[in-house]
């Protein structure tokens, strides 16, 4: 079971957090709809996750992802699941390059991804555990923007898929799965993958931050 704060502005998509997550296990200690009163909810229940809009009152702009940002700088550790309406890949790369070198949980999922309960209980659970999550459309989103002149393009179909799942934060035995390919081709296609990008074959979660801060700078982010 997790103790779980919950900031959401939305009166019916809040109560519904509530109640899967609750009929889920879970024990939400507060559930709150502005970033003010998240702040104020963590420094008093101090729970395992934080779940929060990224866009929330008085402004509608990112005073969710703001103050998860500013959480994980008070509370060092503390996991944060950020939600978010649209693929808004500014956000994704604002959370995960924010880190520095704390490797607690992160996650970034669109709020269609709740409607999905399986898949969103066992998002939560991997950034509870210390995982990085990322939704796939916003994975999708970033390989997608790359133009042909970019170091993306050094990579083979299949190295961009394997890549594409690396990047959503699966090991890699889940990368094989979903492929139907070994193990063991993983790890030589990741290989490849970080040779042709200049980046260092880095374990666990460092390796998912490296992938999204190199999609973020070939997009001048």
């Amino acid at each position: 079971m997790l103790r779980l704060v919950i900031a959401e502005d939305a009166v019916l998509l809040r109560a519904g957090l509530v109640e899967l997550l609750t009929r889920g296990g879970h024990e939400v200690v507060a559930a709150v709809g502005d970033a003010d009163a998240l702040a104020a909810a963590v420094d008093v229940d101090r729970p395992d996750v934080v779940v929060t809009d990224v866009r929330m009152p008085p402004g509608f702009r990112d005073e969710g992802l703001r103050a998860a940002l500013d959480l994980r700088e008070r509370h060092p550790g503390l996991p944060v699941l950020v939600l978010s309406q649209y693929v808004a890949t500014p956000y994704a790369t604002r959370l995960l390059g924010a880190a520095g070198a704390q490797r607690a949980g992160l996650g970034y999922l669109l709020k269609d991804r709740v409607g999905e309960v399986s898949e969103f209980l066992d998002a939560l659970r991997r950034v509870a555990a210390g995982e990085t999550v990322i939704d796939p459309e916003v994975v999708r989103v970033l390989l997608r923007q790359q133009s042909a002149d970019r170091p993306l393009a050094r990579l083979t179909p299949r190295e961009r898929e394997v890549l594409g799942l690396v990047a959503e934060g699966l090991n890699n035995q889940t990368v094989g799965a979903r492929l139907s390919i070994t193990e063991a081709s993983v790890v030589k296609h990741c290989g490849n993958i970080f040779m042709k990008l200049d980046l260092d074959p880095v374990e666990g979660n460092r390796r998912v931050l490296a992938v999204l801060a190199h999609l973020a700078d070939l997009r001048g982010e």
